[in-house]
Order: C-alpha cells, then structure tokens, then sequence
C-alpha cells in the first residue's frame, strides 16, 4: 500500500525518530505543533521509529484519517539526516525510500530541468 502510495499530492518526513506508539491524534499534533503544517490537507506524513525498519503514514481523506503502518522483514529505512524537523521528499525520492530504501541514490541520473539542443 505505502509503496503504490499515489493519493498525496506531496509527501514530508519527520528526519528525527518518532515515539511510533502514537496514534492519529499524537501524530497529528506532531505535524501541527512541531511542523507547522496543515495535516488536513492532501498531503501524507511519513515517521520512522527508533529501530529503523518500521514507519508510518499519516494522511487525510475525506472526512478522516488514514494511518499506515510498514514494518520490514530485512534491511533498515535510511532516514534523513537533515538539520531540520521535517523534510518534504520528490516523488522519485519517495519510491526510491519505499523501494531501497534510502531517499538519497548518488549514482541516480539527475532530473532533466531544460533541453538544449545543439546544431
């Protein structure tokens, strides 16, 4: 389910552990308090506990939450190590964390921005 995860027009991640004890009340806090974001938008919220191989999703539809829950059998989530709370993942970041699972592939081909074409 998290890895065809295609109902969010963006997608953040909390860089630090979180308490994944927490439910949907806690963790909408977490993203109001901590964040400053808006969890009643089309958005989905990832954390990563403790131990690396389990993370959750936070997202709203339609009158409700949805939590989503993903522990992996081998292998560990390599989160971000960024300064901030919460960093905000591309698309292709976000399937390369579901798929890999790390955010960053340094040997990935770099995103085409503009096409120049020379004669």
């Amino acid at each position: 389910m998290l890895n065809d995860f295609t109902g969010a027009d963006k997608v953040y991640i909390a860089c630090r552990y979180t308490d994944l004890w927490r439910g949907i009340d806690g963790l909408t806090s977490i993203v109001q308090q901590q964040f400053q974001l808006d969890p009643f938008t089309d958005t989905l919220f990832l954390f990563c506990g403790r131990r690396k191989d389990r993370i959750k999703g936070l997202c709203w539809e339609k009158g409700g939450f949805i939590l989503l829950y993903k522990r992996l059998e081998q292998g560990v989530y390599q989160r971000s190590r960024s300064e901030s709370e919460v960093r905000a993942l591309t698309p292709q970041q976000y399937r390369w964390l579901m798929g890999g699972p790390k955010i960053e592939q340094p040997k990935a081909h770099k995103e085409v921005t503009g096409l120049s074409c020379v004669v």
